[in-house]
């Protein structure tokens, strides 16, 4: 092999090498993302809010709840704080049922905001819960592809911006249960 050859070839490997990794979000990088919700609201990583974002499949759907009760409670209602849940369906669901499947998620929404009337009241919320309960339905992988992730991804992944879309921290996984992610939450501005 020539030496130009094999300069090119290197050139290239590491050209392919930086760009599978350059999707990849990592804390300290500053990310203006914006998404839509189920509800058809505005999202962004960068307009204020602390905003906690997880990404789950159908199949994991309960470790989005695991993930907010790690959250604690003087940030629920707050209108500083968000949590995001990101169900990507990795571009398996026919088009005809995505319209079916957010009203679905809009009804069970709902349901949990309901729940979350007492412990409202409880704690003076006058707001309604159901403005602060915030689900993105990934049918097609653009808001996935948004975080670094391929369509394909199956993993829970979550991640924490603070309101400027300063990513301060990024979990393969439920976040431990000790109090990393509070710890951060009191930080983040």
């Amino acid at each position: 092999m020539t030496d130009s050859l094999l300069r090119l070839v290197l050139i290239l490997l590491f050209a392919s090498a930086f760009n599978l990794s350059a999707g990849e979000l990592k804390p300290g990088g500053v990310y203006h993302l914006s998404f839509q919700d189920v509800d058809g609201t505005n999202l962004s990583t960068s307009d204020g809010h602390v905003t906690i974002v997880t990404v789950v499949t159908r199949a994991d759907e309960d470790k989005a709840r695991k993930v907010a009760d790690l959250v604690p409670d003087r940030y629920v209602g707050s209108e500083k704080y968000r949590y995001v849940t990101l169900v990507n369906f990795q571009g398996k669901l026919p088009g005809p049922f995505q319209g079916l499947t957010r009203a679905i998620i809009r009804n069970r929404l709902g349901v949990e905001a309901r729940e979350l009337l007492p412990d409202y009241a409880k704690r003076k919320i006058t707001h309604d819960p159901r403005g602060d309960l915030h689900a993105i339905a990934d049918f097609d992988g653009k808001a996935v592809g948004q975080l670094g992730l391929p369509v394909e991804n199956d993993a829970v992944v979550v991640f924490l911006f603070n309101g400027r879309g300063e990513l301060l921290a990024r979990w393969n996984g439920v976040p431990p249960a000790n109090g990393a992610m509070a710890k951060i939450l009191a930080e983040a501005r």
